[in-house]
């Protein structure tokens, strides 16, 4: 039996993943809260055209796995970001294609939407064609925990969470990350302290 409407809307994330086992349309509320947050990561991943199929296939991914998913191990949003970033490697050739592609446009003609051009004011402050050399050049490991943080916003912790690591590699990766960007950049980093 589903939740009146007030109670619903203030149900921790948690119960409402345990509630779903039983009745399903509770699951929808994750999607309502967090389907912008995912979105828009997918989107600076992988391009806009791409994100509205990715984001669902992530949330459905999300609801057939719900039996699956552990509080100790972190919160539901880090669990998401987690499925999400599963959906990016599956999608990686397509990845490397659009960072091929950012480094040949100027910033306003890719500009389609407003995730592409959070994309592109990131890129815009260093020289593109550099930026994208850099991210190519990371690991995926590396690449993931900087998309993370930037497109995700996810703090560290929560990045640990959705990638199943712990919280100094993650700190590890951003930081060789960061080095190798500089590098690439002339010594600048392109995204501000992170």
């Amino acid at each position: 039996m589903t939740a009146p409407p007030d109670a619903r809307d203030v149900m921790e994330d948690v119960t409402v993943v345990e509630r779903s086992l039983d009745d399903p349309e509770l699951f929808a509320l994750l999607y309502d809260r967090y389907f912008q947050e995912v979105y828009r990561y997918l989107a600076a991943r992988l391009g806009s055209e791409q994100a509205e199929d990715l984001v669902a296939d992530a949330f459905l991914l999300a609801f057939d796995g719900r039996r699956g998913f552990d509080p100790d191990r972190g919160t539901v949003r880090s669990w998401l970001f987690g499925i999400a970033t599963n959906v990016v490697a599956r999608h990686r050739r397509r990845e490397g294609r659009r960072l091929n592609a950012l480094s040949k446009v100027a910033a306003e003609e890719c500009a389609d939407g407003p995730e592409d051009r959070v994309t592109s004011q990131l890129a815009a402050q260093a020289s593109r064609p550099e930026l994208v050399r850099g991210l190519k050049g990371l690991a995926k490991g590396d690449r993931d925990v900087v998309f993370l943080l930037v497109f995700g916003r996810l703090g560290y912790e929560e990045i640990a969470t959705a990638l199943d690591i712990p919280v100094g590699t993650v700190g590890s990766r951003i930081n060789r990350a960061r080095k190798k960007l500089r590098k690439a950049l002339g010594d600048v980093n392109p995204i501000g302290e992170w």
